[in-house]
This record gives C-alpha cells, sequence and structure tokens, in this order.
C-alpha cells in the first residue's frame, strides 16, 4: 500500500513545532549555543537550566507520542468514553496523556526520592545532565518519527527495531546515570540501585503496560 505524505502532515507540523522551540531555547535560553556546545556546556557556565529541561521534556513526550500511537491496539474504553463537546482521545491524544502524566510523576517522586536521601543537593546537576540525554534521545525519535510516517516500510519490523533500538539506549541512560562524572545519583550504593529499580525500570514497565496491553 503506498503512503500518501499529506495524510500525516500533522506529524510535520508537530516536528516543525518542536524544533522551533529548540532553536528558541538555544538561542534565548541558552545564550546562542549551539547544539554541541550545550551538550559539553558545565552546569556553572550554564543558565535557565529549569525552563530548558521543562521545554525539552516537553518535546520528548510530544515527538514520543507520534512515534508511539500508530502502533497502539486501541484506546481504552473507560478513556474513550470519556468525551468534551462530541469529542474523544485519539491514540496520539491518549499516548501523551499516558507518557506525560508518567514523565511528570515520575519526575516528582525523582526530586522526593533524592530530597528524601539528603542528596537535595544534587537534584539540579541531574536534572541538568538528564536533560542533555533526552535532548539528543528526542531528536532520534523525531528522525524516527519521519521514517515511520513518510517511508515505505514494515511497520512490524520498524516496532521490532525501536523495541531493540530503546532498549539498547534504555542501558544506556542507566550507565550514563551510574558513571557520570558529575556523580548524579546519591552517593550511598544501595540508593543508586533503588533509584534505578523504582524510579527507572519499574516506571518503563508500567507505561508499556499501560499503553500496549
Amino acid at each position: 500500500m503506498i503512503r500518501i505524505a499529506q495524510h500525516h502532515d500533522w506529524v510535520v507540523w508537530i516536528i516543525l513545532g518542536c524544533i522551533f522551540l529548540y532553536i528558541f531555547m538555544l538561542i534565548s535560553l541558552r545564550r546562542d549555543s549551539g547544539i554541541l556546545e550545550f551538550l559539553v556546556q558545565k552546569i556553572e557556565d550554564s543558565a535557565n537550566n529549569y525552563l530548558s529541561w521543562i521545554i525539552i521534556s516537553v518535546v520528548f513526550c510530544v515527538v514520543l507520542s507520534v512515534l508511539v500511537s500508530p502502533y497502539l491496539p486501541a484506546v481504552p474504553e473507560s478513556i474513550s468514553a470519556v468525551q468534551f463537546g462530541g469529542y474523544e482521545l485519539n491514540k496520539f491524544g491518549f499516548s501523551f496523556l499516558a507518557i506525560g502524566s508518567f514523565y511528570f510523576l515520575k519526575n516528582i517522586l525523582s526530586y522526593l526520592f533524592f530530597a528524601g536521601t539528603g542528596s537535595g543537593k544534587k537534584w539540579e546537576m541531574f536534572y541538568f545532565t538528564s536533560s542533555k540525554f533526552y535532548f539528543c534521545f528526542s531528536l532520534i525519535i523525531m528522525v524516527l518519527c519521519v521514517v515511520d510516517n513518510f517511508y515505505m516500510i514494515d511497520r512490524t519490523e520498524m516496532f521490532h527495531y525501536c523495541i531493540l533500538g530503546f532498549s539498547a539506549i534504555f542501558l544506556f541512560k542507566l550507565s550514563y546515570y551510574l558513571f557520570h562524572s558529575s556523580r548524579i545519583l546519591p552517593e550511598i550504593w544501595y540508593y543508586k540501585f533503588l533509584y534505578i529499580c523504582t524510579l527507572q525500570i519499574i516506571p518503563v514497565l508500567v507505561l508499556w503496560k499501560v499503553l500496549f496491553f
């Protein structure tokens, strides 16, 4: 079956909107930084870290929702039954609601974890460092969104490749957090593994179940 690109104009507009958000972030919030400069920048030389983190988080949730939504089996009946003015959430809307909610909740729990383990001073360094990871990850997802929507591919194979690729990236992220030179996780070793298990692995498994079961 031939895909017609015009049917996916909404994908183009979303990706362009996300790119403009990143351009605004780099030019305005990061003082005319380039991508490489942003990635190697130290926290002492940076500005507007919290706002940049929010923008990157929103973009990541949006583009991941665009990529994931075509693969959802269906919107749960309990969600589709909720309508506003006769409108109900489609697959993209449900994906964004689920991913955004889980990401927001995970970040709140992460802050409480850092504060509760006496590592509150590491929190700013943590979200500053993780924002760089999610920035790169979101760029990869944008490319995958274009490939998925505008090229003739077997979506079954695409889904399998995405699962393998995302699994590799997830393992890289865990190593990135554990062994980063800035020591962004709590110092005590069992706090590190408690964070990895409860606030990294479990949320991914729960989100997978919500979206695909």
